[in-house]
């Protein structure tokens, strides 16, 4: 099984609006080729850590892939596609980046090394530490 990070900015859609939502929602607007590709690698299952960006820097829930990559219905270009993703559960305990690049082993983490990108790969190693620190069973 693969493990992802998924960036949003809070005020636009955040954990909050994911969870009240209650059922699968696109993970729609992403243009950018490699958080794209990266979609399209997903499988319906995957876990994927949900991530405020901007004034928070911090991951404050998990999701799950509940559909694998289809045409982003925001846009009549085809070259963007779009996974649909579910809540499953909050951190107890919300891990900031400060935490992460704080923690030695996150190190080479995609998110220690481009924080910028909105669609990432999370190693298991990474998911397994991140989950113990944000007090959630991997």
């Amino acid at each position: 099984m693969a493990y992802w990070l998924f960036k949003s900015e809070p005020n636009t859609w955040g954990w909050d609006d994911q969870v009240k939502k209650g059922a699968p929602e696109e993970w729609d607007g992403v243009r950018n080729y490699q958080a794209r590709n990266n979609m399209r690698e997903m499988k319906v299952g995957e876990l994927g850590f949900f991530y405020h960006s901007i004034k928070e820097k911090r991951i404050v829930g998990i999701v799950r892939v509940a559909a694998e990559a289809h045409p982003d219905s925001k846009t009549d270009d085809e070259r963007w596609e779009c996974v649909d993703i579910e809540a499953v559960k909050p951190f107890e305990t919300p891990i900031t980046l400060d935490d992460i690049k704080a923690h030695p082993e996150l190190g080479d983490m995609v998110l220690v090394n481009n924080s910028r990108l909105s669609v990432q790969p999370v190693t298991a190693k990474e998911w397994q530490i991140i989950c113990k620190m944000g007090g959630v069973t991997p």
